[in-house]
């Protein structure tokens, strides 16, 4: 049986041997326990009351919240600075805390995204007792505030930390959202699990999706020569996407008003009021506003 020292030695003969996955010498990079750490507590901000322990009460909200914004705005300043700092030989302090003050301004917004978000499920869902279950129970709420938040940091050019957050909610609630991923108001995931919205995706209001639903890239052989370019689908407002579907495609555009019914493999646009769904193995469209039997706008055989 080997001794630790050896299995030691050999260990250090791999990082020799093995490039590309250490970083030994390298920058500091942002720390998955701090980004952790972090999400929980911009959750406590987002949804001030459903994310502690003890009540809130309203004489001490200020005081509360001025705690958060400033251990937050510490805390992530660093790990911003640990970011930008890739390649650099020191950490560009001014330019992280810009970055982590722009970042806090926009937590009203994304609380008025969610809000909506609130309302959409509420809505969308007969099982769904009260604001208060969806916020504390609806995996997919916070799912989308931790997106929502990332965003904000994706539009700064940050690297790491906001594909960070989103996969920390990715672990914890089985829906993957990249941060790219454009989202608007009304948003509702319905179960979620399973779900996948590439970098790309623009999704409009009052969307609404089951578990197992991805909006993804063609085949992806071009690799990074793709870096940039719109890659995944564009869901116009208005539109149901039931479970198991998948939507493929930068240039597929799905019309506002449609439903998609479950287990389709779309690959291409489909017009506004459009019902799309499997029928004798065939990919059948329909037109919503149309009743007569030549309604039919395409019919595939698969």
């Amino acid at each position: 049986m080997d001794s630790l020292e050896k299995i030691t030695g050999k260990i250090l003969d791999s990082y020799r041997e093995v490039g590309g996955i250490n970083n030994i010498d390298g920058s500091n990079l942002p720390s998955k326990l701090a980004i952790a750490t972090i999400c929980e507590d911009l959750l406590q901000l987002l949804f001030p009351g459903y994310h502690d322990q003890e009540p809130i009460h309203s004489q001490h909200i200020r005081r509360v919240t001025e705690h958060r914004i400033l251990t937050i705005s510490d805390r992530l300043r660093s790990e911003v600075c640990k970011s930008l700092r890739l390649g650099e030989p020191t950490c560009p302090e001014e330019e992280a805390q810009r970055v982590v003050q722009e970042f806090l301004k926009t937590i009203p917004v994304v609380r008025q995204l969610l809000r909506t978000d609130v309302e959409a499920a509420f809505e969308g869902d007969p099982a769904a007792s009260s604001f208060d279950e969806i916020i504390l129970s609806y995996p997919y709420l916070e799912a989308i505030a931790i997106q929502r938040t990332a965003h904000m940091l994706y539009c700064h050019n940050l690297p790491l930390i906001p594909r960070m957050m989103t996969e920390w909610a990715h672990s914890r609630t089985g829906i993957d959202i990249h941060p790219g991923a454009h989202i608007h108001s009304h948003f509702f995931i319905d179960h979620g699990t399973g779900v996948v919205v590439g970098e790309t995706s623009v999704i409009g209001k009052h969307v609404k999706m089951y578990q197992g639903v991805s909006l993804v890239a063609r085949s992806l052989s071009g690799g990074q020569a793709l870096k940039g370019k719109k890659r995944h689908p564009t869901v116009e407002d208005h539109v149901t996407i039931y479970a198991g579907t998948t939507i493929i495609g930068g240039d597929t555009v799905i019309g506002e008003g449609s439903t998609i019914g479950a287990n389709v493999f779309l690959t291409h646009s489909v017009p506004p009021r459009s019902l799309v769904f499997y029928e004798e193995h065939s990919l059948r469209i329909f037109d919503k506003d149309r009743r007569s039997d030549d309604a039919w706008v395409s019919d595939w055989t698969i």
